[in-house]
């Protein structure tokens, strides 16, 4: 049975998202990103600037076998401009429909005030966490401006990721395979929380959390010494927050879910290359 639509109003500060597990109709994408459907570009484009509304690009890949399944989109403080900010897509292919733990998700992010051109990057998506993994450099990331035959071209970016997939399924299986030592499962972590939070120098407060805590596992499924698995806990806990720490002045507080888009794909990028990095001086 397919879930229901959830509208996480509080995703992030700046943020709205929803996900369902079957694809979005048109009305529930509006509710979440209505700059999907933007009527226009932004005043400050200029007639350089082809205006094709991303909806119109989600339709010709519908067309294509392409469907949505989870939309986000982030705000602005400047009045009138949240309507064309900035938003993304994780779409998959019905050809890529399995019964593995894991989906083949296409992200595509845009927005129509300047901000983003048309940008496409492979992602995986995890059913037990309901967590959005962007893979790093084993896939293509594909870039758009804002001219010419835009849907065709955006398209085309979407084939070129599915061909990905093969390479991006042979290196979450080799990271299956391997067994990390707690040195190894510790190394990890502290590479990831720099990634997140800054390297640490003498005489700066440390990190929020700890080491420890990033391969904290939420649930049973997650347990294990795999590369993957402690790739899987990692990342969901440097994303999601909601772990008890410190601040710097040493109040208690709570880890924060990552705020923004940008941010959000970039360390998740990140945390795939630092997995695959693991998974090729293990092998």
């Amino acid at each position: 049975m397919y879930a229901t639509p959830t509208l996480a109003t509080r995703f992030a500060r700046n943020t709205h998202v929803i996900r369902s597990g079957r694809p979005l109709a048109e009305e529930e994408m509006r509710v979440a990103a209505p700059s999907i459907f933007a009527p226009s570009k932004h005043a400050s484009r200029s007639e350089r600037y082809t205006y094709i509304p991303t909806i119109e690009v989600l339709r010709g890949l519908k067309k294509e076998g392409f469907e949505p399944f989870m939309v986000a989109q982030s705000k602005s403080r400047i009045e009138g401009k949240t309507e064309y900010t900035k938003h993304l897509i994780r779409m998959r292919h019905a050809g890529q429909v399995s019964t593995k733990p894991e989906a083949n998700e296409i992200i595509l992010i845009n927005s129509h005030d300047g901000a983003s051109c048309y940008q496409m990057l492979a992602g995986m998506f995890r059913f037990v966490c309901c967590n959005g993994l962007v893979c790093g450099t084993v896939s293509n990331d594909i870039r758009i401006p804002h001219k010419g035959n835009i849907q065709g071209e955006v398209i085309e970016g979407a084939f070129r990721v599915l061909d990905d997939f093969e390479a991006i399924e042979e290196s979450a299986e080799g990271m299956k395979a391997l067994t990390l030592q707690p040195e190894e499962e510790r190394a990890f972590a502290t590479a990831a929380l720099a990634l997140r939070y800054g390297e640490r120098t003498e005489g700066q407060a440390p990190a929020p959390i700890t080491v420890e805590q990033l391969v904290e596992a939420r649930r049973s499924e997650d347990q294990g010494s795999s590369l993957w698995g402690t790739f899987q806990r990692v990342q969901e806990n440097t994303l999601r927050g909601g772990q008890p720490g410190r601040s710097a002045q040493g109040r208690r507080m709570q880890t924060r879910q990552i705020a923004s888009i940008d941010r959000g794909v970039s360390l998740n990028r990140a945390l795939w290359m630092l997995a695959e990095e693991m998974r090729k001086l293990k092998s």
